[in-house]
């Protein structure tokens, strides 16, 4: 596998963010990519009118890209909010409201995968009400996604840049996925494995990957200082994703770093290396 072999798909929610959505996915093309997925596009907006999603749809085809990864409404990206869907009241019922429209909308343009962030802890709420809530939040999206064929991805995030999310360990994010599988009947829910994350939080990598790759489904990267491109930190993901291929992984990997400063077109020299 490694940096030559990987099947890479590019984040369009974090590189080519200086040209607007819709001129996304050409321009991946464009620099050789025929896959791509998205954070939620619209921010403060769960439900968007038909004519978005429309006109998301045609950019997406119009370039030849296929929309491999779609993230449920997760409040606003970048930024504080990481998630939605263990806070009570309305950003909870704002997720549950994109549910079917983002499973709607990945069936229609066949994407398979949708992240469901967990969601920042609520000063002054019990953390158990959360998890609760979050299950049963998660459960509905499981079985949306299954019912168009697709995995639900947990995600692991990082606690020195998301102090307030629970899940910052991959035996967290695992430990929820076997709930939501037990919860829901189904055996859909998967591990989304963020290498970058996982290096922020301290995790020994090769032992990540040795114990839960057969739970992953989706894999995310960015160098470690920086979240850069490959070659620009010390983390060693070449090695770190032939680990991952003998341990059997053969899905996308998403590059979800942020771009070179010479722009995100310029972004992906270490793939010609």
């Amino acid at each position: 596998m490694g940096l030559a072999d990987a099947r890479f798909d590019v984040n369009l929610s974090i590189l080519f963010t200086e040209l607007p959505l819709l001129e996304r996915p050409a321009a991946a093309a464009a620099a050789g990519f025929d896959a791509v997925e998205l954070w939620w596009p619209w921010i403060d907006d769960p439900t968007p009118d038909r004519a978005r999603l429309d006109d998301l749809r045609s950019a997406l085809e119009t370039a030849g890209t296929r929309l491999v990864g779609l993230n449920f409404y997760a409040g606003r990206l970048p930024g504080p909010d990481r998630g939605a869907l263990s806070v009570p009241g309305e950003e909870s019922a704002r997720f549950r409201a994109n549910v079917e429209v983002a499973a709607g909308f990945a069936a229609s343009v066949g994407c398979r995968a949708l992240n469901a962030l967990y969601g920042n802890r609520v000063e002054g709420v019990d953390p158990a009400a959360q998890d609760a809530l979050a299950l049963e939040n998660l459960v509905r999206a499981a079985r949306a996604a299954d019912e168009i064929g697709a995995t639900l991805l947990i995600e692991a995030l990082n606690a020195p840049e998301s102090p307030h999310y629970p899940l910052v360990s991959a035996d967290s994010a695992v430990d929820v996925v076997r709930r939501v599988n037990e919860a829901a009947g189904l055996d859909n829910t998967r591990f989304l494995l963020d290498l970058y994350h996982l290096a922020r939080n301290g995790a020994d990598l090769p032992a990540v990957i040795a114990q839960h790759t057969a739970l992953t489904g989706h894999v995310q990267i960015a160098d470690d200082p920086g979240r850069g491109a490959p070659g620009t930190g010390s983390l060693p993901l070449g090695s770190l994703l032939d680990a991952l291929h003998a341990q059997g992984y053969d899905g996308w990997t998403g590059l979800e770093y942020k771009p070179s400063p010479a722009g995100s077109a310029a972004s992906f020299g270490w793939l010609r290396h």
